[in-house]
């Protein structure tokens, strides 16, 4: 068994997360060009654009499995030992990618119409989502090749080769849009185009770049027996997934049926928790692939102590983070509203808000780790249980509007506890350890 220090734990650790830091931070960055550009060229075009994202960003998603899936399984089989088989992984995974992508790309422009209008897209403002949504669906099957690609790179721990390609691909994308949309005044579909070509970039670039990492593969051939594990765990990551935007979906329900002020409120709330939410992410990510290569080389009390390390990070940071913006919840909500009512309201959302960071350090380290350990099924039923346990919150707050934002911000922290706790207790009986012969004695 090798033995690590614990500093020695914590330098692989960060190292891995800070170009993860900065590969979780381009595909926002993505959207927000999109929304500073798309903005000025009129309120409905930018309601046009919310709405064709809001389903872009659940496709995606919904695709993330390709990323999550793949890391696990290609560093597993490279802490076993097993080049070849990683690397064939990797070519199934790429495999997967082009048949899911390619797929997707006709559901998305036949069902532009009816998704936009679902989302209560009308006028105008769904003439902009249908364009900006079937023009973006062209972009769909490259961002899911990237997807798969970025698993295999983050399966081998290389985590730099990513964040080098997706800002080089956020660079190409602002200076084709400015082009697009105000040189040959494109408009929306302009800003759609310059997104897909971004894209294509990346997702080119990235096969050039794996194509040494898939060489040790025996075939490169598609193999459905060699897909199928990528295909269980992308149900139970969606079943994740999906069960996760239905909590914050059905807080922002909430909030709008409280009043406006709540509504708005809510949202400037919602927004800083995503964005924070992205440096704690960054931590968990690299355990995927720590745990993953850990437990590849069957050394089990390497891969606890890996993740108590990833826990104790996350949780200092979380605690840093949480303490700032205690103290800078006033600015911050002045910051997004002049409205006295809304200010009021997120000054409060957001001292609940630094409360819940704590609970959310715990929760998404262990996810991490349990992505890494390969526990997808756990993770999708935990999630849909955690959804079913809200819910009970939401119709107290319904029924007792007096509650307001603390309610629903304080249902959410619930929420958050609960996977804590939860996956605390997973992570304990997962990785209890074996006793020794000589224990039995």
């Amino acid at each position: 068994m090798r033995r690590i220090s614990f500093g020695e734990t914590d330098r692989r650790i960060v190292k891995l997360a800070i170009p993860a830091l900065g590969t979780l931070a381009v595909e926002p960055l993505y959207r927000l060009v999109d929304t500073a550009i798309v903005g000025r060229l009129g309120t409905n075009q930018l309601a046009g654009l919310a709405v064709a994202v809001s389903v872009l960003a659940l496709v995606v998603a919904g695709s993330n499995f390709l990323a999550y899936g793949t890391t696990e399984q290609v560093a597993r089989l490279l802490g076993a030992g097993a080049p070849e088989r990683a690397a064939g992984t990797g070519v199934q995974a790429m495999w997967l990618s082009i048949i899911v992508g390619i797929a997707s790309v006709p559901v998305l422009v036949l069902a532009s119409r009816p998704l936009a209008v679902l989302l209560g897209a009308d006028g105008e403002v769904l003439v902009h989502a249908i364009d900006y949504l079937r023009i973006s669906a062209l972009g769909i099957p490259f961002v899911l090749i990237a997807l798969a690609a970025q698993g295999v790179q983050r399966g081998a721990a290389d985590y730099r080769t990513p964040l080098v390609i997706l800002a080089a691909s956020n660079l190409l994308n602002v200076v084709v849009e400015l082009v697009l949309v105000y040189g040959f005044d494109l408009g929306v579909a302009g800003a759609a185009w310059s997104t897909v070509v971004a894209q294509a970039a990346a997702g080119c670039a990235f096969v050039v770049v794996i194509r040494r990492r898939l060489a040790p593969a025996r075939s490169l051939r598609p193999d459905w027996s060699r897909m199928r594990p990528l295909v269980s765990a992308g149900s139970h990551l969606l079943l994740r997934v999906g069960s996760m935007l239905a909590v914050f979906t059905g807080s922002t329900a909430v909030a709008a049926r409280v009043d406006d002020a709540t509504l708005a409120a809510h949202q400037v709330c919602v927004a800083i928790f995503f964005f924070l939410a992205l440096t704690l992410d960054a931590l968990a990510v690299p355990a995927q692939t720590l745990v993953a290569d850990e437990l590849g080389r069957a050394d089990r009390p390497a891969a606890r102590h890996l993740g108590n390390r990833v826990i104790v990070l996350s949780l200092v940071t979380a605690t840093a983070i949480a303490a700032l913006l205690a103290a800078a919840a006033p600015l911050l909500a002045r910051a997004f509203s002049a409205d006295p009512a809304v200010v009021s309201r997120a000054t409060s959302a957001l001292l609940v808000l630094a409360v819940l960071l704590l609970p959310g350090a715990v929760a998404f380290g262990y996810d991490g780790i349990f992505i890494g350990a390969g526990d997808y099924r756990f993770l999708g039923r935990a999630a849909f249980g955690y959804l079913l346990a809200v819910i009970p919150i939401a119709v107290i707050v319904l029924a007792t509007p007096s509650l307001g934002i603390v309610g629903i911000w304080g249902g959410l922290t619930f929420w958050m506890a609960l996977r804590a706790y939860v996956n605390h207790r997973r992570f304990s009986v997962l990785f209890a350890p074996v006793p020794m012969a000589t224990d039995l004695v």
